[in-house]
């Protein structure tokens, strides 16, 4: 079996020790090279030839964000960020993203043992979805890779919100959209609020992402887009022309009211693995706003999302799938195509053409 070959580039002989620990824990996965800074990565890119590199931020003699630029310019591969969970590193990470990274991990404390084991588990998965040759592969697949690793326990989302019939919202405040993405969602999202206008219907967006990210991310959509996008908070309202990003480690449902929409942030425990969940917001949407609601599942690796659009469709609401084509990772947007939860298969154009179109 031909193994995907990784190449490690951070400047802490410790941290390149132990990126090597985990990946090693995988037998789909071989670390054939590390360096310490992009200067010796560069020969080791040429000698090796690896098919996916872990790359640090802060670097002596050349930053890795500098350096992933130039990747994507003279030698195009997946690369994913090793990030500080840090606000600059944040930023830093959400400007990864924007250059062509195709997703990030957060390093742990060197004497967290525990959450080393996590970040082995989440790296052997994002590696083996980055190289290309198993993005089909399911998160089943990617756990038999690394049997040394542990898997968190998979809720559903009854521990948040137990399934029931929709009901009619007290008020009406126009259509409501669903977003929720994972791996390449960054830029999907950006790509999509980018192009819609100042009187949009209200969003409600998750996007799979840690704490700290989530408000970076949500500072820069708000950079650009003419909507007003924030990161959530408890009881935020929701109207047209504003965005509200579920924030990391946290749950977001919709809810109504006399005076119309707003959301609920919850700290349940996570839902098939992820907090926020989409499949959370998915339901809640289809509870509170119905056929007043438009879902869409774009790009990212697993299934969260696809039975939550399926109850979506099943309240009334228009639902959409991000297509192959677009997607970096055809992981969510297939299982909901597989449920028959999505009406509407359309690439990112296709599906902000749509949202601009909606009443």
């Amino acid at each position: 079996m031909k193994k995907i070959k990784v190449l490690i580039v951070d400047d802490s002989a410790v941290t390149r020790k132990l990126i090597t620990e985990s990946l090693e824990k995988s037998r789909e996965i071989e670390v054939v090279a590390t360096a310490i800074d992009p200067f010796i990565a560069v020969n080791k890119i040429q000698r090796h030839e690896p098919d996916v590199i872990t790359l640090d931020i802060e670097m002596p003699r050349m930053d890795g964000l500098t350096f992933l630029s130039k990747i994507m310019i003279a030698h195009p591969m997946p690369v994913i960020m090793v990030s500080a969970f840090t606000e600059k590193g944040a930023k830093e990470t959400m400007k990864a993203l924007e250059l062509g990274a195709v997703d990030f991990v957060l390093k742990p404390r060197i004497d967290d043992n525990e959450a080393w084991e996590k970040f082995a588990s989440e790296l052997i998965e994002k590696v083996i979805t980055a190289s290309g040759t198993t993005i089909k592969r399911s998160l089943r697949r990617a756990a038999e890779a690394a049997p040394s690793v542990k898997v968190l326990e998979k809720h559903t989302a009854d521990v948040i919100l137990p399934k029931k019939k929709p009901v009619e919202a007290k008020a009406r405040t126009g259509m409501v959209v669903a977003i929720g993405a994972s791996t390449g969602g960054t830029e999907a999202i950006a790509e999509i609020l980018r192009n819609l206008p100042e009187e949009s219907p209200g969003i409600v967006i998750v996007q799979h992402m840690p704490e700290k990210f989530t408000k970076a991310f949500s500072d820069r959509l708000n950079g650009f887009s003419k909507l007003y996008v924030k990161e959530a908070e408890h009881g935020d309202r929701l109207y047209r022309g504003t965005a509200l990003v579920a924030p990391g480690d946290r749950h977001m449902l919709l809810r109504s009211d006399a005076n119309g929409y707003w959301v609920e942030i919850n700290d349940g425990p996570p839902v098939n693995r992820h907090r926020p969940a989409v499949d959370v917001l998915f339901r809640s949407v289809a509870q509170v706003a119905g056929k007043s609601s438009l879902g869409a599942l774009l790009t990212g690796m697993g299934a969260d999302g696809a039975a939550g659009l399926l109850e979506m469709k099943e309240a009334g609401a228009k639902t959409i799938a991000q297509d192959e084509k677009s997607s970096v990772v055809f992981g969510m947007p297939r299982e909901a195509i597989r449920l028959g939860a999505a009406e509407m298969v359309k690439n990112l154009k296709e599906i902000t053409d749509y949202i601009r179109d909606l009443d």
